[in-house]
């Protein structure tokens, strides 16, 4: 497969040209990669105003017809400028298809909480999505600046970072709610994933669109599941999914995907670039495009089969964990999470005693370790991982748990919270209180209360099993 970014770029280095365009540094070595660090000159396409025959171009579909897709988007940006676009080309489908109905939107005062009321009291509803309760703070902070109504969706376990939602419950939702569409979050921290496939089907069923946050999960796309399909969404029948390439493939970090898939509206297709260029940097890393450019390259050349070679080699050391005492969840081939509390640990103190051996996790909290596997690990990487954890002496189980989290309480619009004057305080303060922010550390970047909820006492619990002692309330 032809790499026509990298193609250009290195012929451009070849030249020695005197570079009186940015980026500063003049291809100049400083950390190391500066001469193949390029911007938007001549031949070298523009990412989201591209020529159909321009070098972005092609790569893109490139990855496009490696992964299946009707249309396949390269961001810079990660995820969240996949998510950003989303959820605007969700709102802007949904604006339109009102439209053709001869329906008006509900003006800002006509707005009511329950949305059954929203149907007495007005025209049309406002463009709604149906969520899981564990999505990343982006779509939450995207939903509030795009004045979405949100529909959280709860499952029955309890925990923060997982919310396990099944067709049938989802199908509950949508019966109740009539969303514009479902968002969910597959693969989640914890390595669970959703039925895809029963969801698309009910989605389908009800003229729902289906979005994905699967940054978790590129590499699903090289895991053959039923009927010779992948385990990536696109393949199950999301309409609409990202991917955090960087975070499974061998690309740099920022590295990302929006994929719309062959079975949803052509509109998407139509309105993708139009959409996702108006939340991206007009200063895109050729660094990024290069590395995206190359993976595609590396995929059509057998990486797929190292995927599924690493992911055989991942399954064998979770079976020896496993005869070691370790109890291990989560369904992704390469994510190993480990229940630390049931070993007498918390997450925290594995991952201290693995980085007193060099060995850095991905994730970890008062109850899970997270560690994930790619083919970049060899096997030395995971016989070492096997021989420290293995050295750990089991200790008696901890009982404590996370305390359920609760729906909360919405006292005003996330939009309208996130732009009220606001101030920290502690939790122990804060009952009562509106949460005005919707910021969260990353992992998992998944906020206990969002903003513009009433802070109640089972949030508060939420809080502090977690280690959160500060927030920032509505003054």
């Amino acid at each position: 497969m032809n790499t026509p970014i990298c193609d250009f770029v290195n012929e451009y280095c070849e030249k020695k040209a005197v570079r009186l365009h940015m980026p500063g540094h003049k291809g100049k070595t400083v950390i190391g990669p500066e001469a193949l660090d390029i911007t938007e000159i001549g031949g070298a396409d523009v990412l989201y105003e591209k020529d159909s025959t321009g070098i972005i171009a092609q790569s893109e579909r490139n990855a496009a017809g490696i992964f299946g897709t009707a249309k396949t988007l390269y961001s810079t940006e990660g995820s969240s400028l996949c998510i950003r676009t989303m959820l605007y080309l969700v709102k802007m489908y949904a604006m339109q298809k009102r439209r053709e109905t001869g329906l008006q939107f509900v003006e800002e005062a006509d707005y009511v909480k329950d949305r059954r009321q929203q149907e007495k009291h007005t025209v049309t509803r406002r463009v709604c999505i149906a969520a899981g309760r564990n999505a990343h703070k982006t779509f939450i902070t995207a939903a509030a600046l795009m004045d979405l109504d949100v529909i959280w969706m709860y499952s029955d376990q309890p925990g923060l970072v997982s919310c396990e939602l099944s067709p049938e419950r989802i199908e509950a939702y949508i019966q109740e709610t009539q969303p514009d569409a479902v968002y969910i979050t597959s693969p989640d921290y914890l390595g669970n994933i959703a039925d895809i496939r029963g969801i698309a089907e009910v989605c389908r069923r009800h003229k729902t669109l289906l979005l994905v946050d699967n940054a978790h999960g590129a590499y699903l796309k090289f895991i053959p599941g039923k009927d010779s399909l992948s385990l990536h969404p696109a393949d199950l029948g999301a309409d609409l999914c990202c991917d955090s390439a960087h975070k499974t493939l061998p690309v740099l970090t920022g590295g990302a995907y929006l994929h719309i898939s062959e079975n949803s509206p052509e509109f998407f297709r139509a309105q993708a670039e139009h959409a996702i260029k108006i939340f991206a940097s007009t200063s895109p890393s050729y660094l990024i495009l290069q590395s995206l450019d190359r993976a595609n390259q590396l995929i059509a050349d057998g990486f797929d089969t190292e995927i599924r070679e690493t992911a055989a080699r991942a399954e064998h050391l979770k079976e020896k964990l496993k005869e070691a005492g370790y109890c291990l969840t989560g369904m992704e081939v390469l994510k190993i999470t480990i229940d630390a509390a049931a070993y007498g640990y918390s997450g925290e103190e594995l991952a201290q005693i693995l980085e007193a051996h060099s060995i850095y996790s991905e994730f970890y909290d008062p109850e899970y370790l997270v560690l994930m596997i790619s083919p970049g690990n060899t096997s030395a990487d995971l016989d070492e991982l096997e021989r420290v954890l293995k050295s750990i002496r089991r200790r008696s189980n901890i009982h404590t748990r996370a305390p359920r989290l609760k729906p909360g309480e919405v006292a005003m619009r996330p939009q309208e919270a996130m732009l009220y004057p606001g101030e920290e305080i502690s939790i122990e303060e804060a009952e009562g209180r509106i949460l005005a922010s919707a910021d969260v550390a990353c992992p998992p970047a998944i906020p206990i209360v969002v903003c513009g909820e009433r802070i109640s006492r089972s949030a508060i619990e939420c809080f502090r099993y977690y280690g959160i002692h500060s927030i920032h309330v509505i003054k």
